[in-house]
Parts: C-alpha cells; sequence; structure tokens
C-alpha cells in the first residue's frame, strides 16, 4: 500500500511540473521582444586623411644597362658590385686582337686602293694627251676619224677607271673608320656616373653580339632617390593627381617611413588574369641608401585630406536597425529606404536615451572624405549621438562590448 501512495504522489507532482513548464513556454513564446538598445558615438572634430594603398617594387631612379656592341672574349673587368664609376670609365675590356689586325687589313687595302688611283690618274692623262693628238690630226688632215673615236674611247675608259679607284678608297676609308670604331668597342664604358648594381660576366667569359648587344652591367645613377612602381585599383586611380605626398615602408625596416612624391600616374593598364591596374611612379627620398633595388615596398598615397572637420564614426554609415517583428516573432516589413544620390548618407540618431526605451531617427547627411575608421561630415546634426551598433537585448552589453550603451 504505501508503494502504491507513493507512486500516485509522484505521479501528481509530474502533472504539475509538466503544467508549469507548459505555462512559462506560453509566456516566453508569447512575450513581445525586449526593446533593443543601441550602441552610440560621439561626433568630433579632427583630420580625416584620405590614403590608396597598394604595393610595388623599389627601383633606382635612373637605371642604365651597358652592354658589348662586337663579339669577343672578355680579358679584363675593372668594377664589382657596389662599385662607384664616372662616366668615361673603363668597366670591361674585350680582346682586340682580331680587331687590330681587321685595322691592319683595312689600311693595307686603303693604301692599295690609293695607288690604283695614282694609276688610273697617270692613265688619264696619258689617255687625254692621246686624244688630243688625234683631234689635231683630224683637223690639219692628216689623221682618220676612226683613230679619234678610238683616243675618246680609250679617254672615256680611263676617266671611268679613276671614278671606281676613287669610290674603292672612299669605301674601304668607311670600311676602316668601322674597324677602329669596333675596336673602341672592345673598351666597355660607363656611360653616366653611379653604382654598379648588376654584373654580368667574368675574365676569360665570351659575349656574342651578333643580333642584339648583351647586358654586361647595370648601372643606377643615384642610390639616394629612388622610385617605386606601385600597382593601383583601377577602382582608385582617378582619385590619383601628381605631386601627391605618399609614405613608403618596407620589410626590412619595420616602423620605418619614407617620405615620397608621386611624380607620374601612367595611362597605360596592367591586365594579369582579369585584374587592371595603373602603374603610379613614387619618387622616395634616401638619404641613408636604405631603400634597395627589387625590394617589395608598401605605398599609401594621401588623395585627398581634411583637417579640423566634424567627422563620425564610419560604423555609423554602415548600421542598419533591425527590422521590427511582432509577438509571434515575425518580421514586420516597412516601406523601402530611397536609394541615396553620390556624396550622401544615412545615419541614425539617438533621440531618446532612456533605459529599455530608446528611439533613433534617421538622417541625411553629406559626407566628404573618408580614411577607412571616420568619414567627414558637411552636415550640421548638433550635438547629437549617431547609432553604430545594436543590441538585442539588454543582457548583450554584459558580454564584453567595448563602446558605451544608452
Amino acid at each position: 500500500m504505501g508503494t502504491k501512495r507513493w507512486l500516485g504522489r509522484l505521479g501528481v507532482l509530474a502533472a504539475i511540473a509538466a503544467i508549469v513548464a507548459a505555462v512559462v513556454v506560453w509566456r516566453i513564446r508569447t512575450r513581445p521582444p525586449p526593446p533593443p538598445r543601441y550602441v552610440a558615438g560621439d561626433i568630433t572634430t579632427g583630420d580625416v586623411i584620405e590614403v590608396v594603398q597598394s604595393t610595388g617594387q623599389v627601383k633606382p631612379l635612373t637605371e642604365v644597362q651597358v652592354g658589348a656592341q662586337v663579339s669577343g672574349r672578355i680579358t679584363k673587368v675593372y668594377v664589382d658590385f657596389n662599385s662607384i664609376v664616372k662616366a668615361g670609365d673603363v668597366l670591361a675590356e674585350i680582346d682586340p686582337t682580331l680587331f687590330g689586325a681587321q685595322i691592319d687589313s683595312n689600311q693595307a687595302q686603303l693604301e692599295a686602293a690609293s695607288a690604283s688611283v695614282v694609276r688610273a690618274e697617270a692613265s688619264l692623262g696619258t689617255a687625254k694627251q692621246r686624244l688630243d693628238r688625234a683631234k689635231r690630226m683630224v683637223v690639219e688632215g692628216v689623221g682618220s676619224q676612226a683613230d679619234l673615236d678610238t683616243a675618246q674611247g680609250a679617254y672615256d675608259v680611263a676617266l671611268a677607271d679613276l671614278a671606281a679607284s676613287k669610290a674603292q678608297v672612299a669605301q674601304l676609308r668607311a670600311v676602316l673608320r668601322s674597324s677602329t670604331t669596333n675596336l673602341q668597342y672592345t673598351r666597355i664604358f660607363s656611360p653616366i656616373d653611379g653604382v654598379v648594381i648588376s654584373r654580368a660576366i667574368d675574365p676569360g667569359q665570351t659575349v656574342a653580339a651578333s643580333f642584339q648587344a648583351p647586358t654586361l652591367f647595370v648601372i643606377a645613377q643615384d642610390l639616394r632617390k629612388m622610385r617605386v612602381l606601385a600597382d593601383i585599383d583601377e577602382a582608385d586611380v582617378g582619385r590619383l593627381r601628381e605631386a601627391m605626398e605618399a609614405d613608403v615602408s618596407v620589410d626590412a625596416f619595420p616602423g620605418e617611413t619614407f617620405r615620397g612624391t608621386v611624380s607620374q600616374v601612367r595611362y597605360s593598364p596592367l591586365n594579369q588574369s582579369g585584374v587592371v591596374t595603373y602603374a603610379a611612379v613614387v619618387e622616395v627620398d634616401n638619404p641613408d641608401v636604405k631603400l634597395r633595388p627589387g625590394m617589395t615596398a608598401t605605398v599609401s598615397i594621401r588623395s585627398g585630406e581634411a583637417r579640423g572637420v566634424r567627422r563620425l564614426p564610419n560604423a555609423a554609415l554602415r548600421f542598419k536597425p533591425a527590422p521590427e517583428r511582432d509577438k509571434d516573432g515575425k518580421e514586420i516589413k516597412g516601406p523601402p529606404l530611397e536609394p541615396l544620390p553620390p556624396k550622401k548618407g544615412r545615419v541614425y540618431v539617438l533621440t531618446d536615451a532612456t533605459p529599455g526605451a530608446e528611439k533613433i531617427e534617421p538622417r541625411v547627411v553629406d559626407v566628404g572624405i573618408t580614411d577607412g575608421i571616420f568619414t567627414a561630415l558637411s552636415t550640421d546634426l548638433g550635438p547629437v549621438k549617431v547609432v553604430t551598433d545594436e543590441n538585442d537585448s539588454p543582457s548583450a552589453s554584459g558580454r564584453g562590448r567595448g563602446p558605451r550603451l544608452f
């Protein structure tokens, strides 16, 4: 009997617990959602600096590739990497033996051709005398026309031989000048003052310049002035202009910034895998020669700035209030917001900060440049707070959210 009585009481308690649970669930489901709580920020006064960021490669401002214009074996190399050179300094020499022999051969041919000119001039003089004598004899009636024609023909041939000999002399002189120039090309000179940043030859190496001059040295004119070729996205290139200031940084010197200026924004596009970019040339001062050719640089170009202006957090422009819901949790659709024209933004200002009864209103404002954190504000909203975020319930404020709640 005791066991049955205990089981009966247990059944009654279970039924009561089920009823209580059902009532609690019903109350929770039918309870209206708690009013939202908003995170608000201030409209402050400060500077807004708009920046276009990109990466690029560091290069010397002026870079000259020095090549060989004749083929041959390198006999001497006078410079190495990092050598300081002046314009006109000899960088290397190619074996001049064959070129000297070619000059000797050309000179001998020129002398032989000059002798041919002398011989042709003598032959022409003899032919002229014979022609004059034949003419006198015909006039005096003691010579024949056939002899005159023969003398005239011999004179014409001698005249042509002299012209051919003189042309050959001129040709051989040109060949000699070419051979002399080639001999001079065996000494490779620096065309500018600068620093050798690349050397591609060693003594004993053979260079061939049959089709194009091979590059033997690369000389940078002045490493105290460098340039960065920055790849600018097509969406940002319209904001860049020449003479804009830029900050350049490299991984080799973390925390250090090099100042530069945009000297050129090129019109020619660069297309890589369907991504279109444009090259911006940033000239950078490098007084301590810390920047080296080939370094990868991060470039921040200041495309616009507004000093001492009213500004609001960008989060306020991104904020959209959660839609209202009925007691069943279904979304109540309101009228759609009108699209905004350029240079306009929509923010929500806190009109009532009473806890549990906060109210907000939308405002359309005129906006300017942005630095990614703040946006310049042209509209005077007065001493209001702009909403930057929203909490679903008061309990959300205790989960480590940094900004102040109202």
